[in-house]
């Protein structure tokens, strides 16, 4: 099925109110939206999501891992938040996890095989190469096996904000790796990712399937997830939810980001 294209407005350009209205469940990314990439969520931003979480259920579909989420978003929530009410979904919606007997249980893994990882890993390393893309200086490992998903970090998975931000602010190499590498991998979903990174899944997991699993487990409609990232554009990582029907909208960073869940709040009657 291909998948409808969509313009996806920014948050300010919205009747918030009514979306509000039309909306069962809240959904964010988490790089550059909840979060500074690899940083740890502000206080602010983490009692204004405990607050959102007391009106609607909320879910972080990340390209990260679940330790990541957890270390960034989910250490940094006050106690009172209502973790029920959180819906966790790491590797772009390739796991699943929810608070169950006072932990984060894991529902479910969509992991891809030996065969597929190394594949994965290989062309990652050739394209990026062939490129210019495999830097020399980096902070970590630039390819993570996650199971269910290979990232490919161009400065390594420990990099500074700061050198990350400005490495490829346009996006231009990563998008340009990205089509390098799914050319290679018909059989697998090649994403640009974060400030960084590029992705790899098995084909169809991607934020898309990420909203619609979220819809089928609250038992809503997919228009009823609102959406919230910054990669709207049709080769970000974000914009598969988008095309999915889910109710997206786009921030420019986690200020902006900010500033949209205190008005949610404000919309549906909290602070």
């Amino acid at each position: 099925m291909v998948s409808r294209a969509v313009r996806v407005p920014s948050w300010q350009e919205c009747d918030l109110a009514g979306l509000c209205s039309r909306a069962g469940a809240f959904a964010f990314d988490l790089d550059n939206t909840l979060a500074r990439s690899k940083s740890r969520m502000g206080d602010d931003m983490a009692s204004s999501l405990a607050a959102l979480a007391r009106h609607r259920p909320v879910a972080i579909i990340s390209g990260g891992r679940f330790e990541q989420i957890r270390d960034q978003v989910l250490a940094v929530l006050p106690p009172e938040t209502p973790k029920m009410r959180i819906h966790v979904m790491p590797t772009s919606g390739t796991r699943y996890y929810r608070w169950e007997d006072g932990d984060w249980r894991q529902v479910y893994a969509h992991d891809l095989t030996a065969d597929e990882r190394r594949a994965a890993m290989a062309s990652l390393e050739r394209r990026a190469r062939e490129q210019g893309d495999w830097e020399e200086n980096v902070w970590g490992p630039r390819i993570e096996d996650r199971g269910s998903q290979i990232t490919f970090s161009a400065l390594g998975q420990q990099a500074p904000v700061e050198a990350k931000e400005a490495w490829d602010p346009d996006n231009e190499r990563k998008d340009r790796l990205a089509r390098a590498v799914a050319a290679d991998l018909p059989d697998l979903q090649v994403r640009s990712g974060g400030s960084t990174s590029v992705d790899i899944s098995a084909r169809g997991m991607d934020k898309a399937y990420a909203v619609r699993s979220l819809a089928g487990i609250l038992g809503l409609a997919t228009d009823e997830i609102l959406f919230v990232g910054d990669r709207m554009d049709p080769d970000g990582n974000d914009y598969p939810a988008a095309t999915a029907g889910a109710l997206a909208l786009r921030v420019r960073d986690p200020d902006d980001a900010l500033l949209l869940v205190r008005e949610l709040n404000r919309c549906l009657g909290g602070v």
